[in-house]
């Protein structure tokens, strides 16, 4: 896959907004998702990959004992891809991956913690529509009668049904992005949406080796990390915008006024 390692600022923006213009609409829109995040040899693993164990069967229990203990007033509408949405931003091991269509979003994810100031940082800049259009032909139909490069909740509902229908289409394994409902400040503020793969125990980065034409990777040199975080704060990038409320506040202000090593 191809990876650049940028040098200033200047050229860290114009990487960021590569072949955004789309000459049909005469207008400048990405078709990139992007990951920041602080040490560039962090993989792409999900959560529940890191938690151990049978993906897929851990998977199952915890998904069932979510929602049997949250209220089902947290969710639009009951459908396995809200209640996956709303378990990620509440930190439970799911198979979803977090995405943003802000470039500087991912930055934020990838200057967000000045202890580690002196490892480089990475954004993985990943073509969410040419994936999509990697889908099994099933998924893509829905998507093309929609006009849609993504999907909702209730397009996969409509789709493949619940978690399980993702595995009875294509035995090759394959991505879909789900843009998640308004389900709270956070998911709005951060311009989120979500990678999974049709295989609980499948991995992102190891199904884009065998396709680098979709996939970019952005190298933040630590010595560039301070510039950049400090023009993201200007930029009011900050804890206090992406986590409302008092625990967003706290972090902004413990690391903004916290002295430079």
């Amino acid at each position: 896959m191809e990876e650049l390692r940028v040098s200033s600022w200047a050229e860290l923006q114009e990487q960021l907004f590569a072949d955004s213009w789309h000459p049909d609409l005469r207008r400048f829109r990405s078709n990139f998702a992007y990951r920041g995040r602080n040490d560039v040899d962090e993989d792409l693993r999900t959560s529940l990959h890191r938690l151990g164990g049978n993906a897929a069967a851990v998977e199952r229990h915890l998904l069932r004992n979510f929602r049997k203990y949250a209220g089902s007033a947290d969710v639009p509408f009951d459908s396995v891809w809200n209640w996956l949405a709303l378990a990620q931003h509440h930190g439970l091991p799911t198979r979803l991956l977090d995405w943003t269509y802000s470039p500087y979003v991912a930055l934020h994810f990838a200057t967000g913690r000045p202890a580690i100031y002196d490892r480089d940082g990475v954004v993985w800049m990943v073509d969410y529509v040419r994936v999509q259009e990697q889908a099994p032909a099933a998924l893509r139909e829905v998507l093309e009668r929609q006009e849609m490069n993504v999907f909702t909740a209730e397009l996969l509902d409509e789709a493949v049904g619940g978690l399980d229908g993702l595995g009875k289409h294509g035995d090759d394994g394959y991505v879909v992005f789900l843009e998640p409902p308004s389900l709270n400040e956070r998911i709005v503020n951060q311009y989120a949406l979500f990678s999974l793969m049709s295989q609980a125990e499948a991995q992102l980065d190891e199904w884009l080796e065998s396709r680098p034409e979709l996939v970019r990777r952005l190298v933040i040199p630590a010595e560039l990390k301070w510039e950049v975080r400090d023009k993201l704060d200007q930029a009011n990038i900050t804890e206090r915008v992406l986590f409302p409320g008092l625990d967003g506040l706290s972090r902004w202000l413990a690391r903004y006024y916290a002295p430079r090593a």
